[in-house]
């Protein structure tokens, strides 16, 4: 089955190629940090956490995603999404690679991310999200095989996958709700030590995975023979669309809670992010951008007759994509540094390094992905003609 990979078309080795070239630069940016050390990257003393951590934030929710296809399949048989579960599988492995590859690349050394399993803290959040990310990916890449492969033969899979299926939806909440506490639990960062945290975490996690899955599936429609289903797709959107809207109730909480107290050390977060504090206002137009594209995003949504016409929900999609993106990757991370403890604001914006090791990753992220889905187009494929 896995030979079915090395079978393509022109566009689809081009593909490849994109990838490859990308993960090689990725890789001589990463070498230029592990020889020179972090302070080839835009981080400092005030701002230890940046790009990659937010990008780790953001693809631990897109892995999570996969539990949304994967629980109305097997636990509610709903048969639409039987198309649809294989590709959220993949998603998420890949998506779980890439979050620990940003760990990886932040922890500067190699030998530190050793130290955490060699040397474990009980009490730390990083082992227990390194653990949890850890079965994650065994448990997506145990249930996408022996499904895949019993499908492929046309046969029953085994019963005995059907508790680790089971196993693996509480998981899928876990992952992000492990993510949650690691920044929770710094009670030192005002912004962050919130109980809401995990709760919108796995909101916006329920929008943008599944929105991606959207966009994957659209682009096999488009270029494959392979078709997850219409009636799938339609059924995301609508996930997407309520999952939209509890992320914007709690951003909202969030507001309320830091603007009526106006206590300065919530207040001073949320004014960073959205007016500027003191004339430090790099975020500010990111973060109303943000909020431009999830008002749009959320009011389309929220109309059945656009939300349904797969010609514009590609777009939709992508802007609830880039919309969590800033929320989490652009405004998350940064803003619980800013300002510090001691009152000190410290502007932080990704190096030249920092943002090529992060296009590397992604794209190692994508190969993995191609390669996936390409097994189960060409496998799905052979089914339809046989």
């Amino acid at each position: 089955m896995l030979e079915a990979a090395f079978r393509g078309g022109k566009r689809y080795w081009i593909l490849l190629g994109v990838w490859g070239s990308l993960i090689l630069m990725g890789l001589y940016a990463w070498s230029l940090q592990f020889t020179q050390g972090l302070t080839v990257t835009g981080m400092s003393q005030d701002v230890t956490w940046g790009i990659y951590i937010a990008q780790f934030t953001f693809l631990v929710g897109v892995a999570a995603s996969a539990v949304m296809v994967v629980l109305p399949y097997y636990l509610h048989s709903h048969k639409d999404f039987g198309r649809m579960v294989i590709l959220g599988e993949g998603l998420a492995i890949a998506a779980v690679i890439m979050c620990m590859l940003f760990i990886f690349v932040d922890m500067g050394q190699p030998t530190r991310v050793t130290n955490v399993l060699l040397h474990p803290t009980l009490n730390s959040m990083m082992f227990w999200d390194m653990m949890a990310l850890g079965g994650y990916l065994a448990l997506n890449v145990v249930i996408g095989m022996v499904t895949f492969d019993a499908e492929a033969k046309q046969a029953p899979p085994p019963k005995w996958i059907k508790p680790v299926i089971i196993l693996s939806i509480p998981w899928a909440v876990s992952i992000h709700t492990v993510t949650a506490f690691l920044y929770s639990g710094l009670e030192a960062r005002s912004f962050w030590m919130t109980a809401i945290l995990a709760p919108r975490f796995l909101a916006s996690a329920f929008s943008s995975g599944p929105s991606l899955l959207i966009i994957l599936a659209l682009i096999l429609r488009r270029f494959t023979k392979f078709d997850p289903g219409e009636k799938a797709i339609r059924s995301l959107a609508l996930i997407v669309a309520y999952a939209m809207v509890v992320n914007v109730f709690f951003v909202s909480v969030e507001f309320f809670t830091a603007i009526y107290s106006d206590m300065p050390h919530h207040v001073h977060s949320f004014e960073y992010l959205y007016l500027g504090l003191h004339g430090h206002d790099s975020l500010v137009p990111w973060m109303w951008t943000g909020a431009a594209l999830t008002i749009i995003c959320v009011t389309l949504l929220l109309i059945p007759k656009i939300r349904n016409n797969l010609k514009v929900l590609g777009f939709i999609c992508a802007g609830v994509i880039a919309a969590i993106w800033i929320e989490k990757g652009v405004g998350m991370v940064v803003t619980g540094f800013v300002p510090n403890p001691l009152g000190r604001i410290t502007d932080y914006s990704p190096s030249g390094v920092e943002v090529a090791v992060t296009v590397g990753v992604y794209a190692i992220g994508f190969m993995m992905l191609t390669l996936i889905y390409k097994i189960v187009v060409n496998v799905r494929e052979r089914m339809l003609a046989a």
